[in-house]
């Protein structure tokens, strides 16, 4: 399989899609406008907290589209933070179709899907283990017609959040944020996309999920675009009320040496979940979007011990509790 080279450029393109058939009112290009902006409100937001500034690559795909990633690494704050928006268009193998929309589908391995995506997606890893780390995932999604399967259009996305430790507070606040937001569009949304959340970002060899939460959705056509634009829209524009907050309560709190030894025993579980069951890193792997781009979610540091067994009644093994037995925050 020939996968499509990236390449990176000096300064991005004033657009990503297709210049010759997307119109500005297509969603393709309202998609990424959106993104753009968030990944420009963002990016501020947590220069304004490190007082370190993010730097920036623009990329192009050679089989049509590109990127542009901003990575914050060694801050004063964050240890490595990035925030990517990517286009990307063409012809797509079996294999990475499967990977975006997690299901079998009846094609055979050889063929090429033509398809277009778009998306935003970004994680945080702080130096402090009493900050947490998060991550979020905005995108829309386009497939041709193909071998008699009709076209498909959905939007996926989420936001979650993996502390080291148990902080009711911080939980009640992130959950509470995305609660709020989901119930401006449907009041059956979070209950629904948290558990997607603790279903999806389960590490199945370990029995425990990456982190505690937030919400998950993907596939998600059951309403006009229109809609489901304003509800990523809303759920991108709320990050940083959802996530900075933390952040600043924690980034100056004293820790000790064994609360370090812990946040990088769960920096592992991190990169374990990602490489092996990660769908957006596996579809981006196979569709030639740029490498260094696709793997900025790992963090800068991790550590596996063997065979770590937390001391009982401590705070490392109620985190783990609360990892295999996921628990409901508001």
């Amino acid at each position: 399989m020939t996968i499509p080279a990236s390449s990176d450029v000096e300064v991005p393109p004033d657009t990503l899609v297709r210049k010759d058939g997307d119109s500005p009112d297509t969603m393709r290009s309202r998609f990424e406008k959106m993104i753009r902006a968030a990944q420009d409100s963002i990016v501020a937001a947590v220069e304004e907290v490190d007082g370190k500034k993010f730097q920036q690559t623009a990329w192009v795909r050679e089989g049509g589209g590109g990127g542009i990633t901003r990575v914050l690494q060694n801050g004063n704050v964050w240890e490595k933070a990035g925030v990517a928006v990517s286009v990307v268009y063409g012809t797509m193998p079996a294999s990475a179709y499967r990977a975006a929309v997690g299901r079998a589908v009846p094609i055979e391995e050889d063929d090429k899907v033509p398809f277009f995506a778009t998306g935003i997606s970004s994680v945080m890893h702080p130096w402090n283990p009493h900050c947490p780390t998060m991550h979020f995932n905005y995108r829309y999604f386009e497939t041709a017609e193909f071998k008699g399967i009709p076209p498909q259009w959905w939007f996926g996305g989420g936001s979650d959040i993996t502390p080291s430790f148990v902080d009711v507070e911080d939980l009640k606040h992130f959950h509470g944020t995305y609660k709020a937001v989901c119930d401006r569009h449907d009041p059956e949304f979070y209950p629904k996309f948290k558990k997607n959340a603790d279903e999806y970002f389960k590490i199945l060899h370990r029995g425990e999920t990456r982190g505690l939460g937030g919400i998950f959705y993907d596939d998600l056509r059951d309403r006009e675009p229109e809609q489901l634009l304003a509800f990523a829209s809303d759920c991108a524009n709320n990050i940083t009320e959802a996530y900075l907050p933390i952040v600043r309560r924690h980034k100056d709190d004293p820790y000790t040496e064994q609360e370090k030894r812990w946040q990088q025993m769960r920096r592992g579980r991190y990169v374990e979940f990602n490489l092996v069951y990660d769908r957006g890193t596996t579809f981006g792997l196979k569709t030639g979007g740029r490498i260094e781009s696709i793997l900025m979610s790992l963090p800068l540091t991790a550590g596996w011990e063997y065979d770590y067994q937390p001391e009982a009644g401590s705070k490392e093994a109620e985190f783990l509790d609360a990892a295999r037995n996921p628990r409901e925050w508001v």
